[in-house]
């Protein structure tokens, strides 16, 4: 059964901290590329792989700082993935794009290449980064810049040694302007109150019913439970209606740490419950995209999981509790987020 070989997750140093709720700030030399290298680099370590062994890569996010110019491409050539043919490498790479969930998206067609008899794709890397924007405060859409953060996750998926299996999934979709960013815009806009209910609330709470409904799994059958986390009530509640209690939820939330990391936020959810799981317990992955949409997946753990977990140097855990961490004011985290 395909699944999770190897996974790892980066976010920067740099902090901003108001009232409780912290929230990563990339460097003046970082953006989502950085992050998508630097995930992919740990997820590659933990797995243990040689990098050639990578046959396609799917990179989602919706900061590249380029408007044509791949993430993919730089990662592939980067970590050297695929092998190399002259001045190459012979490895498909693509970006992805789907608000929030275009990193979890292509779970599962990571999962379907390494399992077509024909493909000759044996291990697919998967990864959701990004520098979240959101407009300075007393501007239109200035809401949102309470909770942006920045980081992400990349997953590794194959057939041999995987830590978890993706044991099934459920998809739905609506076109549901909730959430947008004009071209040529720098920032984007949100619709308020339309932003729960009739998007991320209806969305997510489908995908994991549906997908509980047709595995025939209630919430006690479930040991983590990993929601998008745009803010710091909507995971909570969510969990809840779906009978949720808050051991099986609060090791994914990491929205008070990081931030809402977009593409990246149930990437590094899922990471930071992997590095805490056992062996054959059940994690309940819920993403979100805004405009509108959500994948549900339910992997199980092996015993893959403990044996490859002292690898993992730079997990979660660090990352949230990282000693050299640097905080910074609301003028500096405006620069920093622009790059200036």
């Amino acid at each position: 059964m395909p699944g999770i070989v190897g996974y790892g997750a980066y976010t920067s140093r740099f902090r901003i901290k108001e009232e409780g709720l912290e929230r990563a700030v990339p460097f003046i030399d970082e953006d989502s590329v950085t992050a998508a290298v630097e995930a992919g680099k740990l997820a590659l370590i933990h797995s243990a792989l040689d990098s050639s062994l990578v046959g396609k890569v799917y990179v989602g996010s919706e900061s590249n700082p380029y408007a044509v110019k791949p993430i993919a491409s730089k990662v592939a050539q980067v970590l050297k993935l695929g092998e190399e043919d002259g001045d190459v490498q012979t490895v498909d790479a693509v970006d992805t794009e789907f608000a929030c969930k275009a990193g979890t998206s292509m779970f599962k067609d990571a999962c379907a290449l390494v399992s077509y008899p024909k493909s000759n794709v044996k291990y697919a890397m998967v990864i959701g980064a990004d520098n979240s924007q959101a407009a300075p405060r007393g501007c239109p859409g200035g809401e949102l810049d309470t909770f942006v953060g920045y980081g992400g996750a990349a997953f590794i998926f194959g057939k041999q040694d995987v830590v978890a299996e993706v044991e099934g999934w459920y998809s739905c979709t609506s076109d549901t302007p909730d959430f947008w960013r004009r071209d040529g815009e720098p920032y984007p806009m949100h619709g308020g109150r339309f932003t729960g209910d009739p998007a991320y609330f209806k969305h997510v709470r489908k995908s994991a019913s549906k997908l509980m409904e047709q595995l025939n799994l209630k919430a006690a059958d479930i040991q983590y439970f990993v929601p998008h986390q745009p803010n710091p009530s909507f995971p909570v509640r969510i969990a809840k209606e779906l009978g949720f209690t808050e051991e099986k939820y609060v090791p994914s939330l990491m929205i008070n740490k990081f931030g809402n990391t977009y593409s990246g936020a149930s990437p590094v959810g899922l990471a930071a419950v992997l590095d805490v799981a056992k062996p054959d317990e059940r994690i309940l992955l819920a993403s979100y995209g805004s405009g509108a949409g959500s994948d549900a997946y339910l992997l199980r753990t092996t015993s893959q999981l403990l044996d490859k977990r002292n690898r993992q140097k730079i997990n979660v855990k660090f990352l949230a509790e990282n000693p050299f961490v640097e905080y910074v004011d609301y003028t500096t985290y405006r620069r920093l987020k622009q790059g200036i």
